[in-house]
């Protein structure tokens, strides 16, 4: 039996396909329309934020900037301005650019900086701490964006941050449950992170009560008055770089003067018709997903049955295939000039590797070639569309969920811990998921690889769908699937989003899937052809937006994961 299973556990909800209609929730079902614009983010808050913004005569870059600035006060997991990421952008004359604000590595890293003298990797550093800290790139990013395609004044899209910041947001209840998980965790390692969200005396705030965040009011204040100067020059500069070095870090003045945002060319594919946009390197999602989708072209997806057997053999296939390239390949280009991506786009290298799957039995995935990297999984994403056909697709994190959950003293915005997404011990490759291939390796002021793929997709040179998510090494294939979900089963975008995924990496050699994704029989099936499963309860966090040219409708959608996320509208 073919079947499709939402994958929100709370709902207990197991249906096919036929009957998908009557058994889903009403709220679960339901898609928000529009028709001027739309916001759709992992917090209502900041939502609603970027749609003023859009109300106010403001473009889809305008909204996407402020809706992260936002972010940075009411989503502190993943929102930031202490860390990076990546902005695809199509504009009403079907021009694209993209924006990586990745974050950097610092300048005096190197490729043996988190090893001991044994050759291992010591006290997680890669991943913990003022090492595992990154030189971060959203503020200098959303300003490039912002003065090249922006319409409104600076000033006018980051004063709403500053406002929540300041004057306070109603708590919320994911924020609470947060508190309590910090203050069980980090109440004794982390003393400063366990206050960060709980009351004076160390008592839990209760949701709805306004939360006031003044020191990184003052921090976003800087920045609305002096731009990417006021982060990276100045008061900012001089106290990050300082609390860094206080706690192990590596990075200077100089290093956060350096930075800069880069304007790169999109990576672009075409499926089924439609043009693919999305980053490239040093995101490896563009690529990897393009291959990806070449390689399924050749199959008939929808004959073959949404989470059937045939069906997840034949993405985590795909699947295998596409991340074994990216960890062979991929890293920052301007580090290594020579990757192949003329290659890894091609039809005609697809239909080889899609040659290569075999119908009746799972691959083998050989450690002693290449594999996947670590990536944290608490990314958040944010799509935009506007009146005039504008479209963003904006992806940035902190990599684990609140960073290297360190608070800048003074500053009152949390730091990453993306150095861990470098390979951290050079030339070692193992079943388990390390990698130790060259591209990746730390290297002065070099880019990590990432997952991140802020996707838009077009027909007939017009913005079709928006698209993106959270979930570290799980982004590029979550993404892909809400995309397939739509191309080919011809769901709507809350559906799409909201339908049980399943993640293959190549290394480690194992299905992942979501707790309520597949069936048992269909499990079995796939079981019998070699393949080995591990369950999670979750698989990512999309937002995205359909447009319906001929109706001039917009059709948006928050996964119902994301807690606090929420698509605002006029």
């Amino acid at each position: 039996m073919n079947s499709l299973f939402i994958k929100k556990p709370f709902l207990q909800i197991i249906t096919i396909n036929l009957l998908l209609i009557f058994l889903i929730p009403l709220q679960l079902r339901a898609q928000t329309y529009a028709r001027n614009g739309m916001v759709s983010s992992s917090s209502m808050i900041a939502s609603e934020v970027g749609r003023d913004i859009l109300k106010q005569g403001g473009n889809a870059i305008d909204a996407a900037v402020a809706t992260a600035f936002a972010l940075a006060v009411t989503w502190p997991s993943a929102g930031n301005i202490g860390g990076g990421g990546f902005l695809v952008f199509m504009n009403d004359k079907a021009e694209v650019t993209t924006i990586d604000f990745r974050e950097k590595a610092p300048i005096n890293a190197s490729s043996t900086m988190f090893l001991d003298q044994h050759g291992n990797i010591f006290n997680d550093s890669n991943h913990t701490g003022g090492l595992s800290i990154g030189v971060p790139g959203t503020v200098a990013g959303l300003y490039l964006a912002h003065q090249k395609y922006g319409k409104l004044r600076w000033e006018e899209v980051v004063q709403p941050a500053v406002d929540l910041a300041n004057n306070g947001f109603p708590f919320t209840w994911t924020l609470y449950h947060h508190s309590i998980e910090f203050k069980k965790y980090y109440a004794e390692s982390l003393p400063e992170f366990s206050k960060f969200m709980l009351e004076e005396d160390g008592s839990f705030r209760e949701p709805g009560k306004l939360w006031k965040q003044t020191d990184l009011g003052a921090s976003l204040e800087r920045i609305r008055d002096h731009g990417r100067d006021g982060f990276y020059k100045g008061k900012t500069a001089k106290l990050l770089a300082e609390y860094i070095q206080e706690e192990g870090g590596i990075i200077t003045e100089e290093d956060l003067l350096k930075y800069e945002a880069i304007e790169r060319k999109p990576v672009v594919g075409k499926y089924r018709g439609y043009d693919i946009y999305s980053m490239p390197p040093p995101s490896s999602g563009g690529v990897t997903m393009i291959e990806m989708l070449n390689i399924l072209e050749h199959f008939n997806l929808q004959d073959l049955g949404f989470n059937s057997a045939d069906y997840i053999h034949v993405l985590s296939e795909a699947m295998r295939r596409g991340y074994a390239s990216r960890a062979e390949y991929l890293g920052d280009p301007d580090f290594n000039p020579d990757m192949p991506l003329d290659k890894l786009l091609t039809k005609s290298y697809a239909k080889k590797l899609a040659a290569s799957i075999d119908m009746k039995k799972a691959s083998v995935s050989d450690s002693t070639k290449y594999g996947q990297l670590y990536d944290g999984e608490n990314t958040t994403h944010l799509s935009v569309l506007d009146k005039d056909g504008n479209a963003v697709s904006l992806t940035y994190t902190l990599e684990n969920s609140y960073g290297c959950k360190l608070i800048a003293k003074n500053l009152g915005f949390l730091l990453n811990n993306e150095m861990g997404d470098f390979n951290p011990v050079p030339g070692i490759t193992k079943t388990d998921g390390q990698i130790g291939t060259n591209a990746n390796q730390v290297a002065s002021e070099k880019r990590m690889l990432s997952s991140m793929t802020p996707t838009i997709i077009a027909k007939d040179g017009k913005v079709y769908m928006v698209i993106g998510s959270p979930g570290g090494r799980t982004i590029i294939n979550s993404v892909m699937q809400a995309i397939l979900n739509v191309l080919d089963h011809k769901m709507d975008i809350k559906t799409a989003i909201e339908a049980g995924k399943i993640h293959h990496q190549w290394l480690p050699d194992q299905v992942i899937y979501e707790e309520l994704g597949i069936s048992s029989d269909t499990k079995k099936m796939l079981e019998s052809m070699g393949h080995k499963f591990r369950s999670v309860e979750n698989i990512g966090a999309l937002m995205g937006i359909v447009y319906d040219r001929k109706k001039g409708i917009m059709a948006g959608a928050a996964d119902s994961s994301s807690g606090d996320g929420g698509v605002a509208v006029y």
